[in-house]
C-alpha cells in the first residue's frame, strides 16, 4: 500500500522554485513560431485566392491585409520566419554536436532571439 506521507510531498521541481531556462524557452518559441507561421500563410493563401473570386472580395481581403492588424499580423510572421529559421540553424549545429555546453548554448539562444529581431528590423526596412 502506499505511504499516505509521501503523497503529501510536493513533486520536484517544485513549480514555486523552479526557473525556466533559456533553452527550454527557446525551445517552446520554435513550436509557437512554427504554429504561427501557419496562420500567416493562411492569411496570405487567403488574400491570393481572394483576389481570383471578386474584385470585391479582394477589396475585403485587401483592405483587411493593410489595416494595423494585418499589418501587426504580417510583422509577427516576417518575426517568426526569422526566429524559426536562426533556431532551426541553432538546432543543426547541435546535432553535429558543437555547442552543447551551457553558456554556449545560451549565447546561441540570445543570438537567435536578437537576431531574430534585427532582421526583421533590417527586413522592414528594406521593404
Amino acid at each position: 500500500m502506499a505511504d499516505p506521507a509521501k503523497a503529501a510531498r510536493p513533486l520536484s521541481p517544485h513549480l514555486q522554485i523552479y526557473r525556466l531556462q533559456l533553452t527550454s524557452v527557446s525551445s517552446i518559441l520554435t513550436r509557437i513560431t512554427g504554429h504561427a507561421l501557419m496562420a500567416g500563410a493562411l492569411l496570405a493563401i487567403w488574400w491570393l485566392f481572394s483576389a481570383a473570386i471578386s474584385p470585391a472580395y479582394f477589396a475585403c481581403a485587401d483592405a483587411l491585409v493593410h489595416s494595423w492588424f494585418g499589418a501587426l499580423v504580417l510583422t509577427g510572421s516576417l518575426w517568426a520566419v526569422w526566429y524559426h529559421y536562426l533556431a532551426g540553424i541553432r538546432h543543426l549545429i547541435f546535432d553535429a554536436g558543437m555547442g552543447l555546453d551551457i553558456p554556449t548554448a545560451q549565447k546561441l539562444g540570445w543570438a537567435c532571439i536578437i537576431g531574430s529581431v534585427l532582421l526583421t528590423a533590417a527586413t522592414l526596412y528594406l521593404i
